[in-house]
């Protein structure tokens, strides 16, 4: 979840800038004897760079408005109670800063961690989860999420999608301005032709190249199911993927459009397998039972 409402809010302020930076003229400027490949490269890798750290910063109040998370603050139950301190015993002993701790209503097993550094984070989990899981199996969810906070999964994203940033937006604009220049005839290669082009190239190489975002996501996850076991147990941790696969395995129990902590529901081959968020939860199992903890 908090990959793809990441990549949602990245690939919103990269194009809502690139919009903006064309109404303002600067493409025209960068175009306007051709290509400049340096200044381009500059450019790109500037507005690149801060569409992902915009993002990042964004992360968690998305987050919590997406889901409509509930953070808990004074805990009004025992369950509540309990959440929040085993949250702070995990988080304690990854040697992280306490999470928020939050509960969204969902009826599928789901949770998630997300925030700009490992000292400002939250971790949530649906109401779902709390009702069918154990105990043990919860604390191996929570050490899982928290595992990716203590990993610093999250700005290791940000760079990435930066690196990913720059690439897109140089790449469009070279298309732009050779379709422009070859298509439309424009001499200085900045009429209508490059702005359409450019940005109908940035809308499609934004989602193309982030399968390269999805796929560090996928390697990550055998990180984070293994900082789970060493948090709550190797057994708890696979008892909790186990119980996951069961749930995905029932008709209707587990939508195909939802990542439910670290499911992908059935396997998927071809094109549709580079859009994976997580890996196949058999994979992610037997890369535990195998890892030396």
């Amino acid at each position: 979840m908090r990959i793809l409402l990441f990549l949602a809010t990245n690939l919103a302020v990269v194009l809502v800038a690139s919009i903006t930076l064309k109404l303002l003229g600067v493409d025209s400027y960068l175009a306007h004897n051709g290509i400049q490949y340096g200044p381009l490269l500059a450019f790109a890798a500037v507005f690149g760079f801060a569409g992902a750290l915009i993002s990042l910063f964004m992360s968690k109040p998305m987050a919590k408005w997406s889901t409509r998370a509930k953070v808990i603050g004074t805990p009004n139950t025992a369950a509540e109670r309990w959440l929040l301190n085993t949250v702070a015993e995990l988080a304690q002993r990854a040697g992280i800063g306490m999470p928020e701790v939050a509960i969204f209503p969902a009826a599928q097993s789901n949770a998630f961690a997300t925030g700009w550094n490992r000292n400002a984070s939250l971790v949530a989990v649906s109401e779902g989860l709390l009702r069918r899981f154990d105990k043990d199996e919860i604390r191996a969810v929570l050490g899982h999420e928290i595992g990716h906070v203590a990993n610093g999964d999250m700005v290791t994203l940000t760079l990435i999608q930066g690196v990913v940033n720059t690439f897109v937006i140089f790449a469009s604009r070279v298309i732009g301005s050779v379709v422009d220049r070859a298509v439309f005839r424009s001499e200085n290669g900045h009429g209508p032709g490059f702005f359409i082009v450019s940005l109908v190239a940035e809308l499609v190489l934004g989602i193309l190249a982030s399968t390269i975002v999805f796929w560090f996501s996928r390697r990550r996850e055998f990180r984070a199911d293994i900082a789970g076991a060493q948090l709550a147990g190797r057994g708890a941790m696979i008892n909790a993927l186990n119980r996951l696969r069961q749930e995905s395995e029932v008709p209707d129990q587990m939508p195909d459009t939802l990542q439910a902590f670290g499911i992908n529901r059935g396997h998927r081959g071809g094109l549709s397998a580079l859009f994976m968020t997580h890996p196949p939860l058999e994979q992610r199992i037997a890369a535990l039972q195998q890892a030396n903890l």
